[in-house]
């Protein structure tokens, strides 16, 4: 099966039905599959082994989808924001591709490279004129590599993510029922369409049958605005996201909101006060955590609607600690926990968490990173309750070792966001010549309230956890750094402190 299957199947039951709305401009169901067919034509006179996207979301990252998947190529969408060096240098690896987006900026740093290139207009275009909607011409779209992603490269050469169509379709035939979408129901996507999150929703969408409605380039405002103009019922969001959407209402900026059933969130840690306030803002919503990962096909493990309700409510401190948890592992995947000597671990014990299950790839280009007996290590720390509730405690290789003892940043971090003039804060390990590891937090005050002494920061952690949590460097900052999917960047944090 390939993933154009999808689109197909919607275009068939629905083609008259909106599928997409992007600046003002609606594409039907029927308009998406004629306009990724006309992709497949493109990409095939070209000769491209790749299909690469290098642009904001916009209906072109739909029909580049497809359109990939009918030729039988990889779809590999790259992160627009990455500096023209590190650009190129990925580029180069997929040569010869045909991509869609910034036409001068690939002309500029990869012309060398033997790449077909259109700009968003003219491949959409033209997608719309090279296949006629009579023609019922047969094609073989194969079964290999769906989506091909790269890593963020933070601490080594990009690694190239493989997505199989098995994987994908693995994930979205066992988590979305096929046309169970209400017409008027519309999710926004506001997410980056490099991210597997993105690409996820969009599938996921289609296949339920449901409006996708896109917002290119995020702002609270615009995202509040575009609920309301649209009547969205869906919607994703990343941590800071909705922190700041909450900010802009809570500024006065008004939108109808009514229409707002389902929020879904993930990419990052949430804060509990953000989560809370939204549970209140937003009573009519139903709030869901997603836990995913690119080399899973996205979620693995949700926290659904009525346990945060639950959670919201409750006061007994084991119900509400599940808000921040990520849930229960999905039906269709199995997860563990397991220490540094690969013994599964028991209930709230801390380890790695591995995964396993059809949707799951754990494949490189490079290499392959599952197990024999297919298991994926995903180098994300945390522990299942006795419940089976998931909790996170950030990267495996995050973990601070002080003199030999391995402490989780989260624990610190949730001890000192209990302080009332404490709005972000980050743990992590610091270079210490006694201990070869220390804590080192970097904090950030909230607006109106004065910064609390190191002193009464080190004597809060002091009284919840061990002596040796307690930091032995903090520093106030305006604030903390983040990438666009709502992940602290952990090794920016280590290198202000560690100088």
């Amino acid at each position: 099966m390939n993933i154009a299957l999808l689109l197909e199947m919607a275009a068939d039951a629905a083609p008259d039905r909106i599928g997409l709305v992007c600046d003002g401009k609606r594409w039907t169901y029927g308009d998406l599959l004629s306009a990724a067919r006309g992709a497949f034509e493109l990409i095939q006179e070209s000769g491209a082994e790749y299909v690469a996207l290098l642009d904001e979301s916009s209906e072109a990252a739909v029909i580049a989808l497809f359109g990939a998947a009918l030729a039988g190529v990889p779809y590999c969408p790259l992160n627009y924001r990455l500096p023209d060096a590190d650009l190129a240098a990925l580029l180069d690896r997929i040569a010869p591709a045909l991509v869609v987006g910034d036409e001068e900026r690939v002309e500029r740093i990869a012309g060398e490279q033997g790449h077909t290139v259109y700009a968003r207009e003219l491949f959409t275009l033209k997608t719309q004129e090279v296949w006629p909607a009579d023609d019922e011409r047969e094609y073989d779209p194969g079964q290999g590599i769906a989506v091909q992603l790269f890593t963020s490269g933070t601490t080594a050469a990009p690694k190239a993510a493989i997505l199989r169509h098995s994987n994908l379709l693995g994930y979205i035939l066992g988590s979305v029922e096929f046309g169970a979408a209400e017409e008027s129901d519309a999710a926004l996507v506001s997410v980056p369409p490099y991210h597997i999150a993105g690409i996820s929703a969009l599938m996921s969408s289609i296949y339920a049958n449901r409006k996708i409605v896109m917002l290119p380039s995020f702002s609270p405002e615009g995202w509040l605005d575009l609920v309301a103009q649209e009547q969205v019922s869906n919607a994703f969001v990343v941590p800071t996201m909705l922190s700041r959407i909450i900010e802009a209402i809570d500024k006065g900026h008004a939108a109808d909101l009514g229409s707002l059933r389902a929020v879904a969130y993930g990419g990052g840690k949430m804060p509990l006060e953000i989560i809370h306030r939204a549970l209140d803002l937003f009573p009519q919503a139903s709030f869901t955590n997603a836990y995913g990962l690119t080399e899973t096909s996205s979620t693995i493990a949700l926290l659904g609607p009525e346990e945060h309700r639950a959670a919201h409510a409750s006061d007994d401190p084991r119900v509400r600690a599940r808000l921040s948890s990520v849930g229960v592992p999905l039906p269709t995947v199995e997860i563990e926990i397991r220490d540094e000597e690969g013994r599964v671990c028991g209930p709230n014990e801390p380890g790695e968490i591995y995964v396993r299950g059809d949707q799951v790839s754990g494949e490189y280009k490079e290499k392959s990173a599952l197990t024999a007996d297919g298991w994926f290590p995903t180098r994300d720390a945390g522990y299942l309750d006795e419940d089976g509730y998931l909790f996170l405690s950030g990267r495996a290789d995050d973990v601070i070792v002080r003199g030999g003892e391995n402490m989780s940043p989260g624990e610190i971090e949730d001890v000192l966001l209990t302080h009332p003039a404490i709005s972000d804060v980050a743990a992590v390990g610091i270079p210490s010549v006694e201990w070869g590891e220390a804590v080192g937090v970097a904090v950030v005050t909230r607006e109106g309230h004065q910064p609390p002494s190191e002193a009464e920061l080190k004597d809060l952690v002091r009284g919840r956890l061990r002596s040796s949590r307690v930091p032995e460097k903090i520093l106030f900052t305006s604030e903390l750094p983040y990438n666009e999917m709502g992940k602290l960047l952990r090794r920016k944090v280590k290198e202000v402190l560690a100088e």
